[in-house]
């Protein structure tokens, strides 16, 4: 993952030093740049970016999977969401023959700090799970949008390629619940998080709110930038 170029996302958690985390959370903005307590380039601290979030209880009720609708080809190129992630998020580039077929390459599952070489050994995941969306505020979408948000390469973050094993564990889990074994990725992951609820104005609860404040104050250093999507 640290190959990969984000511009929709900048993240700079080199320092992890103890912060103050933020109390209410306050609804979220469209736009970063106009924050007082941005950061560099427009960017938003994690913390404040935390802060943004808007607090709501959760509800799963009504959830099936197929209300998302998967790896579709947008583009019309041949390669559908699962595979675009797989072209953009390699270490080494596989061989892309005909409908797309991929063979060799090399992938950095950041979730658990590994090198994979068999894509089929991958899983693409949605950082911000699709049930975790529904309970969130996807449930009010329309089916385009949850198709839009289900195959969202508008934000190189909302989508990863990770190894199979910490995926299924993690689950529909939220941070209050599960993070990355690896421990280099906590900064990253929060951030993803954070990123891609603001991106698709999704609410957190109490619990997730706390976790995420918690790491935040961990990761004084790590910063993002959002996209709302259209």
């Amino acid at each position: 993952m640290a190959a990969l170029v984000c511009p929709l996302l900048v993240l700079s958690a080199a320092a992890c030093t103890p912060g103050t985390s933020h109390e209410d959370a306050k609804p979220p903005s469209a736009d970063p740049s106009t924050s007082p307590s941005g950061g560099k380039n427009g960017s938003l601290r994690l913390t404040d970016a935390v802060g943004r979030l808007n607090v709501s209880r959760e509800a799963r009720a009504g959830y099936e999977r197929d209300k998302f609708r998967l790896w579709t080809d947008a583009d019309h190129d041949g390669c559908d969401t699962r595979k675009e992630v797989l072209l953009a998020e390699a270490v080494k580039k596989p061989r892309q023959g005909k409908s797309c077929k991929l063979t060799g390459g090399s992938w950095r599952s950041y979730y658990d700090d590994k090198t994979i070489t068999d894509a089929r050994k991958l899983d693409i995941d949605h950082v911000v799970p699709l049930a975790e969306a529904w309970d969130s505020g996807a449930s009010k979408w329309t089916a385009q949008r949850r198709e839009q948000y289900a195959n969202d390469l508008g934000a190189e973050r909302s989508l990863v390629a990770v190894s199979l094993g910490p995926n299924r564990t993690k689950g529909d889990k939220d941070p209050s619940e599960w993070m990355p074994p690896a421990k280099d990725a906590t900064c990253t992951y929060a951030t993803d998080w954070v990123a891609t609820k603001l991106r698709w104005q999704l609410t957190v609860d109490r619990a997730e709110a706390k976790a995420l404040r918690t790491v935040a104050a961990g990761c004084r250093d790590a910063t993002l930038t959002f996209t709302p999507a259209s």
